[in-house]
């Protein structure tokens, strides 16, 4: 089988600088000395996660929702805590922790919009 998985995520996003801090102060994530001068690349196992410069001619202004169609799990330890700092700094929670197949589970939206769903079973 010539395709064994996805092996990279990344976002585009509005304002680099304000991304990597909002995933770093509330998910933990620090910065990888690996990526390109236009992207942040986090030191995340087992699939690298970045975040870049918007790609010309793209318009993340105008999308209701940058990711619509698609669904970004993260695994994480302290799931609830995140969603406490989260809500308490006034960032959109799209769906509200719930204990499922998956541990605790709740989504959230970043700066740009982005949904992402974090859990805490690995």
């Amino acid at each position: 089988m010539p395709v064994t998985g996805p092996d990279f995520i990344s976002f585009q996003t509005c304002d680099l600088d304000a991304s990597q801090a909002f995933y770093k102060r509330y998910l933990g994530l620090v910065r990888s000395q690996a990526g390109p001068p236009h992207a942040v690349v986090f030191e995340t196992t087992p699939i690298a996660f970045a975040l870049r410069d918007i790609v010309p001619g793209t318009d993340l202004a105008s999308a209701a929702q940058p990711d619509i169609g698609a669904t970004i799990w993260i695994h994480a330890t302290g799931v609830q805590a995140i969603h406490d700092a989260l809500a308490a700094d006034g960032h959109t929670i799209v769906s509200a922790p719930i204990d499922g197949p998956f541990g605790r589970t709740f989504t959230f939206a970043d700066p740009d919009g982005y949904q992402v769903t974090l859990h805490d079973r690995a």
